[in-house]
């Protein structure tokens, strides 16, 4: 076991210090933000450093990445602002000139004329013009000309509302605001088209694929593309070669004859739990609602099947609520589980656990209430910058709820690891054969509370690319990390209690598996960064790791054939049979969801042309619901049998099980995977900018696309009818047995 541990926390320190390391460039290298913006010829100051900030919190009240996205980041419907301002303005220049020089339109020159225009706007927009000394940026008359024109333009989407991009009329319309929105918006396309000092490329790394200012990839993303493809084929070799060779050496127990846990002690924590699924069952309900209405904006823009339901709820609180009602169920199913789980790790009851577990559930829906109301006040601008950074919305996909709310969040996360923690180390000082077990699943749950305060780490007037450098802190390490290694480790804790796999066995592949997932995740965040503002180390780095994430991925059929096998090996274990069925659903949409649509999207080559669009919402969906959401489904199951001996409504279970992996299948071939495919190739052939333009989305086929969703959507939602049902029902009876 020594060598197992030293493995691990040699790959987490090391790991750590090459995150750490490229965060500390990130900050040195971004893209600066200068005190003014002023035309070269006249000195005239157009921007400043305050309009600039002050347009990115603007950005942030308005719904933030809930409404289009900045460098690729953010929501599908409206367009990447950036992509399209830099699109715009080029397209401005070029006829300005044309018409001034050839007294006619772009399109209408001949090659020769064409290629002398684009060199001029080459010129002009790449070239660094960031003075050191005082901190400023100039620019040519003839380019204020274009950003007054883009300023009108992006002032009248917001003020007056455009259905296509599903913006309400109103949704910013304070003068004064809008003037810096788009100096933000603007800040943003001129990081993403002007060189680094002394380099051939953008401080995006030449994101968006712009042809008219040849903006195209650069050669450090191809070349890592093809590094992090040939060391995924090594080390998948690698990984079925040791499992083949280790998998059967584990400790051979005695497969009992009964279930181990039939006679299970309970306790009245574990009774204090089960409101719990109670209330998760109404938030997925709720997320799934919301999802409906999310995604009918997509082909209606204002309307909700000809009710104009944007004026009450817009397009960017539907999406808000809706993702993060993912991320509410999903973790309060997982902590719920941790809770559930103490009392029966540790033996004994420990002191003011039931009162601790009934704060938290008062604190839960504390915060998801008043936090969804926050945002809804946000977005429709009855709160101050300020207040709205702390009680509205911050604007950030998946970590939209304002600071005060986070700041609570954290605060119950620290008493759930005080609460579940102490039982698992009662547990540990017993020193039997579970301890490696229970320290890795300690470590675990430390990290679950540790690492939920990098969203802590930036402030109000914090830049992009140091926002979203802690932001993915929290959505892939806190999420895709450590629950990740929590989950591994409570499957394998209930599996060992039920005698399947020994716990000494339990213990050396929980420790293996965190370090082989670690070793790719820790680093692999870094994937999430490449066209962020950030130097290239997070190129290198993040494509070399993000591919080691996948690798485990590759092993998953092993995982299924075995929960498979497990069903067949004593008739008791038919018990456990649906909670079984979730996990191996988890196995599939890790290998598909996570595996095969999470690397389509991971090598640079790939994200520098598909980031933002419908590929994107492939790989969310079957990674966050197929995976997360089932495990989170998972858990909920195996609480509920091992709380209670009653039978089961197992045709409710079955339905559920069926329709919510057909539908999920469904909706993905159906419809986000054909328009992302029409999509990418679109990106690739014209540029960025065409690939999110509503001209395309609101193509006939691309719109046959989106109407086709639904068979997935309503087969789906059916699912979720089917289990939140038998949730509610199998919750309601377990309250009616008695507990010690």
């Amino acid at each position: 076991m020594r060598k197992i541990w030293t493995g691990f926390i040699a790959v987490v320190l090391v790991s750590f210090i090459a995150l750490i390391w490229v965060g500390t460039e990130i900050y040195q290298t971004q893209p600066p933000i200068p005190e003014q913006v002023k035309i070269k010829e006249t000195n005239e100051v157009i921007f400043t450093k305050s309009d600039i900030q002050e347009g990115q919190n603007i950005w942030e009240s308005i719904g933030g990445m809930e409404v289009g996205s900045i460098w690729g980041h953010g929501s599908y419907v409206a367009p990447d602002w950036t992509a399209d301002w830099i699109h715009k303005e080029a397209l401005f220049l070029l006829n300005y000139w044309a018409d001034k020089d050839f007294n006619t339109q772009y399109d209408l020159l001949n090659e020769e004329q064409k290629g002398a225009l684009k060199a001029r706007l080459v010129k002009e927009i790449k070239t660094n013009t960031y003075s050191q000394s005082d901190n400023s940026i100039t620019i040519s008359a003839e380019r204020k000309l274009a950003i007054d024109k883009n300023t009108t333009y992006y002032s009248s989407i917001f003020s007056e509302g455009h259905e296509q991009y599903a913006i309400p009329k109103g949704a910013l319309s304070n003068v004064e605001k809008l003037k810096k929105l788009n100096a933000f918006l603007f800040w943003t396309s001129w990081a993403a088209s002007t060189n680094r000092p002394a380099k051939e490329y953008t401080y995006t790394s030449n994101w968006p694929h712009e042809p008219l200012i040849n903006n195209t990839i650069t050669p450090d993303s191809q070349i890592w593309s093809g590094f992090s493809i040939i060391l995924l084929l090594l080390f998948i070799g690698i990984l079925a070669y040791y499992y083949i060779r280790n998998h059967e050496k584990g400790e051979a127990v005695t497969k009992p004859n009964t279930d181990p846990l039939i006679n299970l002690t309970l306790f009245k924590s574990q009774k204090a739990v089960l409101k719990y699924f109670l209330v998760i069952s109404l938030l997925i309900f709720l997320q799934i609602v919301l999802g409906i209405i999310t995604v009918h904006y997509t082909v209606e823009g204002q309307a909700f099947f000809g009710f104009n339901l944007s004026e009450i709820l817009p397009y960017s609180v539907s999406r808000t609520w809706h993702t993060q009602l993912a991320v509410f169920w999903i973790a309060a199913t997982w902590l719920a589980t941790g809770l559930f789980l103490a009392p029966m790790i540790s033996g004994k009851e420990m002191k003011y656990q039931v009162f601790g577990i009934n704060f938290l559930f008062i604190a839960l829906l504390i915060i998801v209430l008043g936090s969804m109301l926050g945002e809804w006040l946000g977005i429709h601008q009855f709160l101050d910058l300020t207040t709205n950074f702390f009680f509205g919305h911050q604007g950030y996909e998946y970590m939209d709820l304002g600071r005060f709310w986070q700041i609570l969040l954290g605060v119950g996360l620290v008493l759930w690891v005080l609460m579940v923690g102490r039982h698992i180390l009662y547990a540990i000082k017993k020193n039997d054969d579970s301890k490696h077990l229970l320290t890795i699943l300690l470590i675990a749950v430390i990290a679950i509370g540790m690492f939920f305060f990098s969203g802590l780490m930036y402030g109000e007037n914090s830049s992009l690319p140091v926002i979203n450098y802690w932001r993915w802190w929290l959505v892939h390490l806190w999420v895709e990390g450590f629950f990740e290694v929590f989950a591994t480790v409570v499957i394998a804790y209930i599996f060992s209690r039920m005698k399947i796999i020994s716990t000494k066995t339990a213990g050396k592949t929980s420790i293996a598996s965190a370090t082989i997932f670690l070793a790719g995740g820790i680093i692999g965040t870094l994937h999430h960064l490449y066209y962020s503002g950030t130097p290239v180390q997070a190129i290198a780095l993040g494509a070399t790791f993000s591919a080691l994430e996948v690798v485990p991925l590759t092993l998953m059929g092993f995982e299924i054939r075995e929960n498979w096998n497990l069903l067949k090996k004593n008739e008791w274990i038919q018990r456990y049979k649906w909670p079984i069925f979730f996990f191996i659903s988890v196995a599939f949409w890790n290998m598909i969801g996570a595996g095969v649509f999470g690397f389509l999207i991971n090598p640079p080559i790939a994200l520098y042309y598909i980031q933002g669009l419908n590929t994107t919402a492939v790989h969310a969906h079957t990674a966050l619901f197929g995976v997360y959401g089932m495990l989170g489904m998972g858990f909920i199951l195996i609480c509920l049998r091992l709380y209670s001996n009653k039978l089961w409504n197992e045709k409710l279970l079955k339905n559920a099980f069926w329709l919510l992996n057909i539908g999920l299948i469904l909706m993905v071939v159906l419809s986000l995977l054909p328009v992302g495919i029409i999509q990418a190739y679109t990106s690739i052939t014209k540029g960025y900018s065409y690939a999110r333009d509503a001209e395309l989305l609101y193509s006939p086929t691309v719109q046959t696309l989106k109407w086709l969703r639904m068979i997935g959507d309503i087969v789906f939602s059916a699912g979720i009818v089917c289990f939140c049902v038998f949730v509610v029902k199998a919750t309601i009876k377990s309250y009616q047995e008695k507990t010690n």
